[in-house]
């Protein structure tokens, strides 16, 4: 490490987004600590980093008391909290662990920005918004979330996280962020994980039915990977005019049935489309309002939904072929609306 070099943390750094951004950072020069507990994270997205000169890897939960390895360093000045499941099965599968990963696990982190004098940015979710009144979904909408429902072990779990980041700033213990991300695919997420876009992509690869929840009539807006790295970078190193979180996402919006349509054209797949019925709670329309973004941090998404999906479904097919053993999530009340 170059003298004076601060090391930025990545909690959850091993997940789908955590291991994009760990190699985007990478690329920057930074010096990265990668802490995951590998719960979630899908085998082998640390291949490519675990021999990178300035990456180093730490299994660790943030539920638990931080190692001692991270709480005596005084060299990181970013931490990035990825760390929680992000889609239904597997946030419904321990939603005790879900929702103290969310709270607890965010109190530790922010402790350690104020130990260390760490910049914190938090990973929250469009989730928070629930099933929404307003549309497209801005920062200043507070939401229409069931606090008792299945998913509230995550949605309210990220709205915690949230209040408690911007206590800390309002009380001066930490300079935070906190960005909503909306749904985002790619490479390197799990086919089990129960996210729209990995089912029905790997159901049309595998000549399977491709199966719809609903009518498919409900609504989303899909962010490439790389895009989403981007934004949460520029937030990062963004100078921040108030304590307010910021959308992240990409604000064309589709039909899951034009999704599977999309697909289905992409893979030349000869599965019939059929509907199953819609799990609770899930929301009908999801859009971002990504003004702030624009205005903050000259950020929009790049990527168009056409490009995003040859990339994500090259990844697959390459995954698939391979047949490499997959940890399947358990598969209670499968969603469409996850990061």
């Amino acid at each position: 490490m170059k003298s004076g070099q601060k090391t930025t943390l990545v909690a959850g750094g091993a997940g789908f987004i955590g291991s994009h951004l760990c190699r985007a950072l990478l690329d920057r020069g930074e010096q990265v600590l990668c802490l995951d507990n590998l719960l979630t994270a899908r085998d082998g997205n640390l291949d490519a980093l675990e021999h990178e000169r300035g990456f180093t890897f730490l299994r660790a939960d943030i539920v638990d008391p931080l190692p001692d390895a991270v709480l005596r360093r005084r060299d990181i000045g970013r931490i990035y909290n990825l760390a929680c499941a992000a889609s239904p099965p597997q946030y419904q599968a321990d939603p005790e662990h879900t929702m103290l990963t969310n709270v607890v696990g965010t109190d530790r982190l922010l402790r350690l920005a104020e130990q260390t004098g760490a910049r914190f940015l938090l990973t929250s979710t469009s989730e928070v918004y629930g099933d929404p009144e307003a549309h497209p979904q801005r920062e200043e909408y507070r939401g229409w979330v069931n606090c008792t429902g299945p998913r509230a072990c995550y949605d309210e779990g990220k709205r915690a996280a949230e209040a408690m980041a911007f206590d800390f700033a309002r009380l001066g213990r930490a300079d935070v962020r906190v960005a909503r991300i909306f749904n985002t695919y790619g490479p390197n997420m799990h086919p089990d994980d129960g996210r729209v876009v990995s089912n029905l992509l790997c159901q049309a690869l595998s000549g399977e039915d491709i199966t719809i929840f609903g009518d498919g009539s409900q609504t989303r807006s899909f962010c490439y990977v790389s895009d989403m790295v981007d934004g949460l970078i520029r937030l990062m190193e963004s100078d921040m005019p108030d304590l307010a979180p910021v959308n992240l996402g990409n604000p064309e919006e589709y039909t899951i049935l034009q999704l599977a349509e999309r697909i289905i054209a992409e893979v030349g797949a000869s599965g019939r489309i059929v509907h199953q019925p819609l799990p609770q709670d899930d929301p009908r329309r999801r859009r971002p309002d990504i003004s702030r973004a624009r205005a903050m941090l000259d950020w929009e998404p790049r990527v168009p939904l056409a490009e995003g999906l040859r990339q994500t479904c090259a990844y697959f097919a390459q995954q698939l072929n391979a047949a490499q053993p997959t940890t399947a999530f358990p598969r209670i009340a499968p969603a469409v609306a996850a990061e």
